[in-house]
């Protein structure tokens, strides 16, 4: 059944990828709706462990001057979204994104059955988000709600049984002892800033992006500030490749020269590096349940995502690969963790 589902979904993009080629010519950047698939897994770093694998999906609405014109959302919300701050700045244009996903995580040494008291948890988070955007070329500001449920509930294990399965490669034993069902909630504020943008005319180009935020909520507490800065030809003008993380959809074009905009020239491919530092104040994935006794770890205070890769433009499509190395996130752990990150959208 798991597999049926996964054909059909396969099926339904493959469809709109192909309708979509058909009216983009006639489309502003502004009407794009943009679809996005993130993988993440530290095999690229032959481990199995800390954050071991993530997905998530993400579709972002074509722009709207206003969050009452999104057929996307149900009549008896708009009341309530009207009363949210913050996300009602004249003069900017909105987006409404909404986003599935699953992030897994083992402890190192997962052929134990036993409780590994000095690793972090075995976890599962399973979970739902609505964000809006407030955007120009130049600013992108993220409020995200995320809500799910972490615990056996997730089927996190059962996702990584099934993909062991399929791959031929030995299950993880310890997973009896992850942290118990709890609902998540996760509310996220985030300020992107394209701070510098340079173009030349034979379309080489560069441009750093800030951002700063932070999360409440019981599954984080944290404040976070980073940059991003990228190199290479037809540059997009959007807000950067993101890694999964709450707030962090940035992949739709936000202005005029966009290569996935009409009239520009469809292609590009540039390379990136950026950094993410988080002052954490609690993550539940280390400190264990908020109403439970579970298993926890010594969480440190401070944690950084430091990443480079590369990303193409074709047409209407954005695929981007990052190598990134995330520093130690409690003590005890004996070194940094490594995992590779793949996203591909498209604009339709």
């Amino acid at each position: 059944m798991n597999r049926m589902k996964y054909i059909v979904v396969a099926v339904q993009i493959a469809i709109v990828s192909f309708t979509a080629g058909a009216a983009f010519a006639t489309e502003s950047y502004k009407d794009l709706h943009t679809f996005s698939f993130y993988f993440e897994n530290d095999i690229v770093a032959r481990t199995d462990q800390a954050y071991t694998n993530g997905v998530k999906l993400t579709w972002v609405s074509p722009d709207l001057t206003s969050y009452a014109e999104s057929e996307n959302l149900p009549e008896w919300s708009l009341p309530l979204i009207q009363k949210i701050p913050f996300i009602h700045e004249p003069d900017l244009q909105r987006n409404i994104a909404l986003s599935i996903g699953q992030n897994m995580y083992t402890p190192e040494d997962t052929a134990r059955y036993d409780l590994v008291e000095d690793d972090r948890p075995y976890a599962g988070w399973t979970y739902f988000g609505i964000a809006f955007h407030n955007k120009n070329d130049r600013r992108l500001d993220s409020l995200e709600i995320q809500f799910g449920i972490i615990g056996p509930q997730s089927y996190a294990d059962r996702t990584q049984r099934l993909v062991h399965e399929i791959k031929g490669v030995e299950i993880s034993n310890g997973w009896d002892h992850q942290l118990k069902n709890e609902p998540g909630l996760a509310i996220i504020a985030e300020r992107k800033y394209r701070v510098l943008r340079m173009e030349a005319r034979n379309g080489l180009g560069s441009d750093t992006i800030t951002h700063l935020g932070g999360a409440v909520g019981n599954v984080s507490i944290y404040a976070n500030a980073g940059v991003e800065t990228r190199l290479g030809l037809h540059v997009p003008v959007d807000f950067g490749t993101s890694l999964i993380r709450p707030a962090g959809d940035t992949s739709a074009p936000a202005g005029i020269g966009d290569p996935r905009s009409p009239g520009s020239l469809p292609y590009g491919i540039y390379l990136f590096g950026s950094v993410d530092g988080r002052a954490v104040i609690r993550d539940i994935f280390l400190d264990g349940n908020t109403f439970t006794d579970s298993h926890s770890v010594d969480r440190k205070n401070f944690v950084a995502d430091i990443s480079a890769g590369i990303s193409v433009i074709f047409y209407q499509y954005k695929l981007s690969y990052a190598q990134v190395m995330r520093t130690k996130e409690f003590r005890g752990q004996e070194r940094e963790h490594w995992f590779g990150s793949v996203s591909l959208s498209f604009s339709y």
